[in-house]
């Protein structure tokens, strides 16, 4: 299981690399990992014997092609899933439930459980640190999210893995209840989602502002 908070290996740093990214070329990879475009490759052979990586060919301009790395479908088990939780908690509060409430009330019982033990660790502090503390809690639950500041008053926030991926195809409840997760966990910031793996983007991206007045 691929987790930035653990130690990580070279390979690792790859995978989650060319996660976050989508694509890149040994030399973009050296670059990124401070190491030569060879040591990059003794790496990347390795993934590629094991399913993990594969390549394309790319021209770029004159000269020869260069080959794009990227992750296989086989890569994707690796990272984070929080489908047996997920789907475990959701029949837990389907047995307490009448056959005539819906699934929106499921999914509300599971945000309102997010959103107690999230506010327990964002307590006491100012919002720039609310977002990063938030940005590892959503790590922590298996988003692969991290966060940078971009002014005084505005933070970005993405979300490279989808956690819930299974569940949100079926049911666009998982999506809304997210945003209004962290919109409810941040209630001093307004919160746009810009960017979205569901409609096809590489990451969720969330914009966080500072409210005014």
């Amino acid at each position: 299981m691929i987790s930035e908070n653990a130690s990580p290996t070279t390979r690792h740093k790859i995978l989650v690399l060319l996660r976050k990214h989508d694509s890149m070329t040994a030399a973009e990879l050296g670059r990124a990992l401070n190491l030569t475009s060879m040591g990059v490759r003794r790496h990347l052979n390795t993934l590629l014997r094991d399913g993990l990586v594969g390549y394309r060919r790319v021209q770029r301009g004159l000269g020869r092609p260069s080959f794009v790395y990227s992750l296989t479908t086989l890569a994707d088990d690796l990272f984070p899933k929080n489908y047996p939780a997920l789907t475990n908690e959701l029949l837990r509060y389907l047995e307490l439930l009448d056959g005539d409430e819906k699934v929106e009330q499921l999914f509300q019982r599971r945000g309102e459980r997010r959103l107690r033990q999230a506010q327990a660790r964002l307590a006491g502090k100012d919002l720039a640190a609310q977002v990063a503390e938030l940005a590892r809690i959503l790590d922590e639950d298996g988003y692969l999210a991290e966060w940078e500041q971009l002014d005084a008053d505005t933070w970005f926030v993405r979300e490279f893995n989808c956690a819930v991926r299974m569940v949100a195809e079926q049911y666009q409840e998982a999506c809304g209840s997210e945003i209004e997760f962290i919109q409810a966990a941040l209630p001093e910031a307004e919160v746009t989602r810009e960017h979205h793996i569901m409609a096809g983007d590489g990451h969720c991206g969330y914009r966080i502002r500072r409210r005014q007045g």
